[in-house]
């Protein structure tokens, strides 16, 4: 038996700007994997301040208060003899650097700045920090009055540097260095380090744990060695939902494995681990040659404190920890797991009384409902297993009331649903399975018409300018057919906030409040512009807006199953509409006839505009090849099968409307972000709102050259 130690890596529900809440989780955790016999513990990324503070980081506040808070943790007995590895941003020379501390019984071992900056998608780190780009090297950082006096000294190591205790060695990297090419835990493996550690704010995508730990996994395969991974968990205070699932692996095997979707504010994960195994594993692979050549040498701190046991006779009591698969969640249960605990982040932490949804009887406000409920779930849950934290939010939320022990209890009393419906437009199926859905899942319904406030603004229309609009069906132009269609989308906006402030008060509820409105729009009607600017799509927050409608209708065919709620299959089973028309005997709007596309051909538009990075014109080409009737396809191609010149119309239709439409972005409401094509104008998908028509544009020439070349290239092959 070698010398066994035991480590620990956490994930931490941090609120940016929340200084001594922060604090408060971040000793809990401390003593947590003390309690646990860790000898080294790691957090989060920037885990004092909160990561997602933005342009904050350009006060100074954040930085002063991000040491004060240091100096409590600190100057906190509870949390000695036990290294530690703290996030926070620092100032040194005048610069900003996003840091790890590294700290043993209240002093500072050493500062190491992060060297590869996240500057991409929903990243900015290099707006607010400047990355250390001198690998290996350090220098003195004066510490302010505060440390000097518990340190005891003026100064201490910054920079690129790692820990020597007696029986190892450990190294920190953050977040981003884990993805870049050149990563950190290379060099130092190579130069000996046996233990990395990797504090994050690595934001939840769908399906995004699989590259995470494929890395991580490669890294200690290829190089052999301990590697502690963290993650901020929760919502911060944004659009992003950071999924936890704190992770320890050994030689390319997991070890531990933290939740991915909790509702604890602090969850510590441990592992035992025999040192041995990474020297024996690193001396019998062909890495001994390239260590023995490797020129980058870290300077390493030296400290007496121990990672193994204080008593050689407890190796004897503590026990190796086995390691075991990976575990992973399904997309639909990503949704719903991750959408349900961002909502009760956001409820909680906002202050609010509940939430209230237009329910319109299809599948995108259906999963929005699904989507509540599923929070619900996850509260009670939480309740049952003890969370002291949850059962105390819900008192505040739920004041003088019995703590709610069923789901639907609790969705009654935070949770309102709101059928508008218009006696020409709606149909009877929409308004009883809106009914059913909300008796389900016991939320508070209201259901009536708003036919009266609409004949009012049609009145109004002809006593002002001496014009009857009338809707397409009825003879209209479509101009007249829209603008009657934006009336009724814009008067269930305003019912929604409407109720959304008095029904609080109307249901009696102590301390009165209001309620926070979701919106419903999913990610491939926002990319298209198809919706009314300020319709019932606009809303506080929407928990779908970065969700396509196949992965919609995935959640609702597992949510039927999972949550026993059958009638979830009329819903599927339903004709997407927006019921903003009069239904007739040969007629129902149709979302799919309306769009000139299919969901399906959305989602992947969206995918090739942002993730590929395609124009119209390189979008035609890939198209082409991905589309075209001339392909052969196999058993695994389901996409569908067009001509040239109608892959040319479906492209260019789209660009249309995503360039006359892109006005609608900037006032979109704020979603979960879920997908790595959203839309989002105000963080992720920064583009011009004021575009050139497409239809005069060199791009669409370009296609329509590419077209002809294509056809005459086709007919001389017949």
């Amino acid at each position: 038996m070698g010398r066994l130690i035991t480590v620990a890596t956490c994930s931490l529900n941090q609120w940016a700007l929340d200084f001594e809440g922060n604090t408060q989780r971040i000793i809990e955790s401390i003593r947590q994997a003390k309690a646990k016999g860790a000898r080294l513990r790691v957090g989060p990324e920037l885990e004092i301040c909160g990561y997602t503070c933005q342009d904050h980081y350009l006060e100074q506040d954040t930085y002063i208060h991000s040491l004060e808070m240091l100096v409590r943790i600190l100057s906190d007995e509870s949390c000695y003899d036990i290294l530690l590895d703290i996030g926070l941003p620092i100032q040194h020379r005048n610069v900003n650097y996003n840091c790890r501390v590294i700290c043993l019984n209240g002093k500072i071992l050493f500062i190491r700045p992060k060297m590869f900056l996240a500057n991409d998608g929903n990243y900015r780190e290099m707006r607010f920090f400047t990355p250390w780009m001198r690998p290996t090297e350090w220098e003195e950082y004066h510490l302010p009055p505060d440390l000097q006096e518990l340190q005891g000294r003026t100064h201490v190591p910054f920079g690129d540097c790692v820990i020597s205790t007696p029986d190892t060695c450990f190294g920190a990297e953050t977040c981003e260095e884990m993805f870049v090419p050149d990563a950190p835990h290379t060099h130092m493996s190579l130069d000996g380090v046996e233990i990395m550690t990797n504090s994050s704010g690595s934001h939840f995508n769908l399906q995004k744990l699989d590259i995470r730990l494929k890395l991580i996994s490669e890294a200690t395969r290829k190089c052999g060695g301990i590697y502690l991974y963290a993650n901020q968990q929760g919502c911060d205070g944004d659009r992003l939902y950071f999924d936890g699932c704190a992770l320890i692996l050994c030689n390319g095997r997991v070890l531990a494995q933290g939740s991915q979707f909790s509702l604890n504010d602090v969850e510590v994960i441990t592992a035992t681990i025999d040192i041995e195994e990474v020297r024996s594993y690193r001396s019998s692979i062909s890495r001994r040659m390239q260590a023995a050549m490797s020129t980058r040498k870290y300077n390493r701190i030296q400290t007496d404190f121990e990672l193994g046991p204080e008593a050689d006779d407890l190796d004897l009591v503590i026990r190796p920890t086995i390691p075991h698969e990976p575990r992973y969640h399904g997309v639909e249960e990503e949704i719903a797991l991750c959408a349900g605990a961002w909502l009760w982040d956001y409820l909680r932490r906002s202050g609010t009384a509940g939430y209230l949804v237009p329910l319109s009887g299809g599948i995108d406000s259906c999963a929005t409902a699904i989507i509540v409920f599923s929070m619900c779930r996850l509260v009670i849950k939480a309740i049952e297993d003890g969370n002291e934290q949850v059962i105390a939010d819900v008192k505040r939320i739920v004041p003088g009331k019995d703590v709610p022990t069923t789901p639907q209890a609790l969705c009654h009393e935070i949770f309102h649903t709101v059928y508008m419906g218009m006696s020409k437009q709606s149909s009877a199926d929409t308004r009883r399975r809106a009914k059913e859905l909300a008796a389900e899942i016991g939320s508070y319904h209201l259901s009536f018409d708003i036919d009266p406030l609409f004949e009012a603004h049609k009145m109004q229309v002809q006593e002002v300018l001496g014009f009857e609009p009338k809707f397409k069906v009825e003879g209209g132009s479509e101009t007249e057919n829209l603008a009657l269609q934006n009336i009724q989308a814009r008067e269930r906006m305003v019912h929604a906030y409407k109720y959304a402030q008095i029904l609080p008060l109307a249901r009696k509820r102590p301390g009165g409040g209001s309620l926070l409105v979701l919106g419903s729009a999913n990610v491939g009607e926002s990319l298209r512009g198809y919706m009314t600017k300020y319709d019932c799509s606009s809303a506080d927050i929407n928990p779908i807006g970065s969700i396509d409608k196949a992965d919609l209708k995935r959640l609702i065919a597992w949510a039927k199953i999972h949550f026993e709620i059958p009638v979830l299959q009329e819903f599927l089973d339903a004709v997407p509409t927006a019921e903003l028309e009069p239904i007739t005997e040969t007629y129902v709007q149709s979302d799919e006839a309306d769009m000139g596309m299919t969901y399906d051909e959305l989602t992947t538009f969206g995918r090739l505009r942002k993730v590929n990075k395609l124009g119209p014109y390189g979008m035609f080409q890939r198209l082409v090849h991905d589309w075209g009737c001339d392909r052969v396809k196999t058993e695994d191609d389901h996409a569908p099968m067009y001509e040239p010149a109608e892959i040319a119309l479906k492209v260019k239709r789209f660009f249309h409307y995503y360039a006359i439409n892109r006005h609608k972005m900037t006032t979109l409401t704020p979603s979960l972000h879920c997908n790595d094509y959203s839309p989002d104008d105000n963080r992720f998908d920064l583009r011009p709102f004021l575009y050139p028509l497409f239809w005069n544009n060199w791009s669409f020439k370009k296609i329509d050259e590419h077209l002809k070349k294509l056809e005459k290239a086709r007919k001389a092959t017949k």
